[in-house]
């Protein structure tokens, strides 16, 4: 991508901000948290004492629900430790429905709740390099079948292409009306994201010929596309990464990425390897290493000091690009407009 909205991200910021920090009961209410404080970073699996305040002391009951779930019924007004291994990382509503002679009363917190794990850190060893077009804005980047098939972006330069290894471009559709994003194979065909314009294109693979195109409503921009052989998983830009049908394309559910010290942002291009997200973080040297069921970030991978070769605009020209070989177990990285597609092998620190 090149240049991102600005004002979307701080407006996000803002709001999640407002959120974290906005603690509500009724106009009336008689009832506060005492613990926890809204907003509170709470490690997962670490629990977490759950503590009114009362102007009566007076209660008959108090019911008490994660996001819409109640978890707890108790009698009296000592504090309910709430047990956090089980419910996925990001930001949690806690409800505290209040009785009282047949009255009653509802306050709120909220709780973000992070990996309780410190990530590994893997530097690389390059393996094997190969050629790329410093044409390339790439978006999108897999391997199958001993090709590589890439998506290109940039406004009036968009096209999805297949490219051989020595960097021949056996295939190419142009699509330069559109900015293109992220892709991904799924057997015969090859969906393709775009930035702002609220669509996915289907191409049939062999051919490269436009199926249909679909809607994209579920977020206001598209960035990257992987597919588990079962589940599309799609980026926005955020830490959220989307679950989308492998028919339809529709959502079917969200994780949200955080690391131990809170939301990992900007996730751009994916893939799956061996049971993980392999996500880009724009504008850095960075990839995480994902856990696709909980959202933690379980490793990041420094790819700094990766030769970039000439590049015309150090901002926009990033690290962004992974594709794996799952037969010959070989990774592959590269970035926008860079002139070397490496071949890498993870090394832990």
């Amino acid at each position: 991508m090149t240049t991102k909205n600005t004002y979307r991200i701080v407006a996000i910021c803002f709001l999640s901000l407002f959120i974290a920090c906005k603690q509500k009961s009724n106009s009336n209410s008689t009832s506060s948290f005492i613990s926890p404080e809204s907003g509170e970073i709470v490690k997962s699996g670490q629990p977490i004492s759950l503590r009114l305040s009362f102007t009566d002391g007076l209660v008959d009951s108090i019911q008490y629900f994660v996001d819409t779930s109640k978890v707890e019924t108790i009698l009296d007004t000592t504090a309910f430790q709430l047990k956090t291994e089980n419910y996925s990382l990001g930001s949690r509503l806690i409800t505290a429905k209040i009785f009282r002679k047949g009255i009653s009363e509802e306050v709120t917190a909220n709780i973000i709740i992070v990996s309780s794990k410190k990530p590994d850190q893997y530097g690389y060893q390059i393996i094997k390099t190969f050629p790329h077009s410093v044409t390339s804005y790439t978006q999108g980047l897999e391997y199958h079948d001993g090709v590589f098939y890439e998506s290109d972006g940039e406004a009036n330069y968009s096209s999805l292409r297949k490219v051989a290894l020595d960097g021949t471009v056996l295939k190419q559709q142009d699509i330069d009306q559109y900015f293109a994003e992220g892709m991904t194979v799924i057997a015969n065909k090859i969906i393709q994201l775009t930035y702002t314009e609220k669509v996915i294109f289907e191409y049939d693979r062999a051919t490269f010929k436009l199926l249909k195109t679909i809607p994209y409503n579920h977020a206001e921009e598209g960035w990257g596309l992987a597919f588990d052989g079962e589940t599309v998983y799609n980026t926005d830009g955020t830490n959220r990464i989307f679950l989308l049908d492998k028919n339809t394309y529709l959502p079917t559910g969200m994780i949200e990425v955080y690391d131990d010290k809170g939301p990992v942002s900007q996730l751009n291009e994916l893939e799956w390897v061996e049971g993980k997200l392999y996500a880009n973080i724009y504008q850095s040297e960075l990839v995480a290493i994902i856990n696709p069921k909980t959202g933690e970030v379980e490793a990041y991978i420094n790819l700094i000091g990766l030769p970039k070769g000439p590049v015309d605009d150090e901002g926009n020209n990033v690290l962004n690009g992974i594709a794996y070989d799952k037969a010959g177990k070989r990774l592959f990285v590269t970035g926008k407009k860079w002139d070397k597609l490496f071949q890498i092998e993870l090394v832990k620190q």
